[in-house]
């Protein structure tokens, strides 16, 4: 496909798989517009350090590794915190100066097992540009004016069992038409549920026996003139209709435990599952068990545990937990190159005006040009504080949220 066939393609899903009420250069929830970590902004700066290009630092006082959502003017982040981290927080801070807008303060119905780092604040919230939506380990669901009005809040865990795995609950909610969608795999009664937008109330609630745990969160994929609500967790990649719940199609073989949220090209979804896991391509649009009909491609090298692949300019892209980058074609898999960065990865990478940004744990930020033919660094960016959570990019800038606060990198002409 030529350059500029790819870019009307790419142009067209952003178009169709944005959250209402969301412009381009927003970062409505999860990895971006598209849940793929990918944006048509542009204007982050080359560089930054801890005193260079950093508009603004706001301070956090709890717990957590969500992203950031930002819509228009407003940065969305939300906390965790007390002894069992069963006290939440959701905060609205200014996109120009990083103050403080508003914070609700809440209480978990149901804490559970969660890791130290993260609390109960792992899942990040959504916007469509009318209310945010807020989902915690602790199974609680609220949603909000943009003004921090709560408008309605949901128990998921009260209703239907309190959450058992190691982590809590980490997968991200999705935005779709009117449904706010929330994967909840774990090892009770794992299912998957859609709540209306308006109300919060059921509008379809999927089961899952199969699946004991999984800490992916759900991706939406265009599919021919639908659209697939892909789900991953418990060694099965599955694809649903997302207006009724009803299961299309399944691939089996991935890892028992998954935490990386597949990325998809026009009609292909790309899924890494680890440890000892594997890579696999799917075409969409398949009916029952597809392992055998529609998977395009397979491999097992280089598998993440946590971190989520990116998808540029037709190459697949995925740095591990120990750091070692590797490029793949995304027709047949092939491996190009393998680059290793310093330190360990958690966060997942994010990509924008030709710029892979791939964040170690120890703050470091390492710019690649996403062109190339090989591996080229284009510049290594560090900040102080441990980070955990994936970046954000919206309105020309760089939100990266370390374990004591929230950075706000851009030029001064980028806001």
């Amino acid at each position: 496909m030529k350059r500029s066939s790819l870019l009307s393609v790419i142009t067209l899903v952003i178009s169709t798989t944005l959250p209402p009420g969301s412009r381009a250069d927003d970062w409505p929830g999860w990895r971006g517009p598209q849940r793929n970590g990918v944006t048509n902004d542009s204007g982050v700066p080359l560089t930054w350090s801890a005193t260079e290009n950093i508009l603004w630092k706001a301070p956090l006082s709890g717990a957590g590794i969500s992203s950031p959502a930002i819509q228009d003017d407003c940065v969305f982040i939300t906390e965790s915190d007390g002894t069992d981290h069963g006290e939440l927080r959701v905060r609205c801070l200014d996109r120009m100066t990083g103050g403080e807008r508003w914070v609700q303060q809440l209480w978990g119905t149901s804490p559970t097992l969660f890791y130290p780092r993260s609390g109960m604040a792992s899942p990040s919230p959504v916007t469509n540009g009318k209310h945010v939506f807020t989902f915690f380990g602790t199974g609680d669901v609220f949603c909000f004016t943009m003004d921090g009005q709560l408008v309605w809040q949901r128990a998921l865990a009260d209703e239907y069992g309190r959450f058992q795995n190691r982590f809590a609950a980490s997968s991200s909610p999705l935005l779709f038409d009117n449904n706010l969608i929330v994967q909840c795999d774990h090892y009770g009664d794992s299912y998957i549920v859609a709540l209306d937008i308006e109300t919060g109330a059921n509008r379809w609630k999927a089961d899952r026996p199969e699946a004991w745990h999984s800490w992916s969160s759900p991706q939406l994929v265009p599919a021919g003139d639908t659209h697939e609500l892909i789900v991953s967790g418990s060694t099965t990649l599955a694809g649903y209709h997302p207006e009724s719940g009803n299961r299309l199609w399944t691939v089996n073989g991935l890892a028992q435990e998954t935490i990386p949220t597949p990325v998809f090209t026009q009609d292909t979804v790309y899924s890494v599952s680890g440890p000892n896991g594997i890579h696999i391509a799917v075409r969409t649009g398949g009916r029952g068990d597809v392992t055998d009909s529609h998977v395009e491609w397979k491999h097992s090298r280089g598998t993440s545990f946590v971190p989520s692949a990116i998808v540029v300019d037709g190459r697949y892209y995925l740095a591990d937990d120990k750091g070692i980058l590797r490029c793949w074609t995304i027709s047949e898999g092939r491996l190009l190159w393998q680059h290793r960065l310093n330190g360990k990865f958690t966060a997942s990478p994010v990509a924008a005006d030709r710029r892979l940004y791939f964040v170690s744990e120890t703050g470091r930020t390492h710019v690649l040009d996403s062109t190339a033919d090989k591996p080229k660094e284009l510049a290594r960016n560090d900040v102080d504080g441990e980070v955990l959570s994936s970046p954000a990019i919206a309105h020309g800038c760089f939100f990266l949220r370390t374990a004591e606060e929230l950075y706000c990198i851009g030029t001064s002409g980028a806001q």
